[in-house]
């Protein structure tokens, strides 16, 4: 599979495809990691490289699926959660999150985590940790935060859909600002843990950005 026929799936019809074994799971991330090679030094989406072992024989309906994590409140085991900090970007988690082993019981293939401004606490994405991330139709303009690396991750093409998560808009301000879609679950509906029960006195939750509704 290329670049152009790839773009043209959601999430949901790569994993048919990979069901169907008119793919592999292999050649999905083949594309996606060189879409990503090609296109984040200008957008600066992806922040951490996650190792990633596809496998075609792995159970959940988005088996497969190139995917990226934010790294704010989506803990990868062994590897750092940086929440845009430069404090915080040499300290390592120890288990993953909820929601990412739930992505990854999915069949989701995590190989990157995305960019977000410290601590989530803008409507833009620009931490000094990391650089800002642009916005891949205009670079001159902002993808919008917190989810802002997701959501550049998912206009430039690079995954179909991201993880994100919303408190004041981080999903929504985004998905605006890259013509994506966002929704913010409500309260309650996707965990947050194990570290905490709730975020921001239950107002921030878990969730994507995505090309279609139905992913």
């Amino acid at each position: 599979m290329d670049f152009d026929e790839y773009r043209t799936f959601d999430a949901t019809g790569l994993a048919k495809l990979v069901a169907d074994k008119e793919v592999t799971a292999a050649e999905l991330l083949e594309v996606a990691t060189e879409r990503a090679a090609a296109v984040n030094p200008r957008i600066n989406a992806i922040v951490r490289d996650v190792p990633a072992a596809p496998a075609d024989a792995a159970d959940g309906p988005f088996s497969g699926v190139p995917f990226l994590i934010k790294d704010l409140g989506q803990d990868y085991a062994g590897l750092p959660t940086s929440r845009g900090s430069r404090a915080l970007k040499s300290v390592r988690a120890t288990e993953h999150a909820t929601v990412v082993q739930r992505w990854i019981d999915a069949g989701l293939v995590i190989f990157g985590k995305t960019n977000t401004p410290e601590f989530g606490a803008k409507g833009i994405t620009e931490p000094q940790a990391w650089g800002p991330t642009r916005n891949p139709w205009d670079l001159a303009r902002t993808p919008g935060g917190s989810s802002g690396g997701s959501a550049a991750a998912v206009a430039a093409g690079i995954v179909p859909c991201a993880g994100a998560n919303d408190g004041g808009g981080s999903i929504r301000i985004p998905a605006a600002c890259c013509g994506l879609v966002g929704l913010k679950p409500g309260r309650g509906l996707t965990p947050m843990g194990p570290a905490s029960a709730e975020s921001l006195h239950g107002s921030a939750v878990q969730g994507v950005v995505s090309r279609t509704v139905r992913d």
